[in-house]
């Protein structure tokens, strides 16, 4: 009986290491990931704090002898061409995203709780062929639109931008918010319109406050698309003063040089509002992927 137990308890051991091996193998490449993601943008700060000719030098200086600000300084003074420029590519690039965001929620979650709740004619085509536009590359459009956008006279306007970010974000956020209101009980609807309540109002105040996380989801999914578009924007704006972040950041490169810091603090402040986005409601975008993978 003895050497039954101790059998056992050998086979328990070699399970219990494989497994710990596993998890610390995991937990290696989590670590691997991390410093491989996390390395660019410690030298885009890095380099922001630098001097031109410290960030010219070879082999590289990997922490400057006197770090400056003297780069975001230039790019948030309004009083210099530079700042000027950059802040107002900032709030292009805040207004189209902001705006494409809203768009996109008010449009993407009517449609996707019509696909959960109804059954009409052609649903399931439709909604699959919701997603038909992200079989290609955005290039392919990029021609087609183009002409569409000259020929409604939306050229060189924002309004291009944001309907073309909506058009290429609302097949995911529909299919993201439809797993979404799967997964909420239809007999919460049912029992608010026992009570009273029309469709409307059990929508409002039932299925709404339980699918926050994944509105929120959809909406932060919206705005990085459309934050950090860019040839779009360098195709349709050609204006200096419609241009967005990811285009304008190119006044940094000129024929003969490059200001390298400017350029990586334009960078790193481009990176700053979707990191913190995402930081803050990352819990919401997370539960928002697992409950609408999820069939309950």
């Amino acid at each position: 009986m003895s050497a039954i137990a101790e059998t056992a308890h050998r086979g328990r051991a070699r399970r219990r290491m494989r497994i710990d091996g596993w998890r610390w193998g995991g937990r290696v490449f989590l670590v691997f990931m991390l410093l491989y993601t996390a390395l660019p943008m410690i030298w885009m700060l890095i380099t922001s704090i630098k001097s031109g000719f410290a960030a010219m030098q070879f082999p590289p200086q990997w922490w400057p002898d006197h770090p400056t600000l003297a780069s975001y300084q230039k790019l948030l003074d309004p009083q210099n061409s530079v700042g000027r420029d950059f802040l107002r590519f900032f709030w292009n690039s805040l207004f189209v995203s902001t705006a494409t965001t809203i768009l996109s929620v008010i449009v993407a979650v009517p449609a996707a709780y019509a696909f959960s709740r109804f059954t009409f004619p052609g649903r399931n085509f439709l909604f699959f062929a919701v997603l038909l536009r992200n079989m290609f590359p955005a290039v392919i459009f990029l021609v087609p639109l183009f002409i569409l956008m000259r020929a409604i006279g939306l050229v060189n306007t924002h309004g291009s931008l944001i309907l073309t970010y909506l058009t290429f974000g609302l097949p995911l956020a529909i299919w993201l918010l439809k797993g979404f209101y799967d997964n909420i009980p239809v007999q919460l609807e049912q029992a608010a319109r026992i009570d009273g309540a029309t469709r409307f109002q059990a929508f409002v105040l039932i299925v709404m406050p339980l699918s926050a996380p994944g509105i929120i989801a959809t909406a932060i999914y919206s705005f990085i698309g459309a934050w950090n578009e860019y040839i779009y924007a360098y195709t349709f704006l050609s204006k200096n003063e419609q241009l967005t972040l990811p285009v304008g950041i190119q006044r940094f490169f000129s024929e003969n040089t490059t200001d390298f810091p400017g350029l990586m603090a334009a960078s790193f402040m481009m990176s700053v509002p979707v990191v913190v986005l995402f930081l803050v409601l990352q819990r919401y975008f997370v539960r928002a992927l697992t409950e609408g993978a999820v069939k309950h």
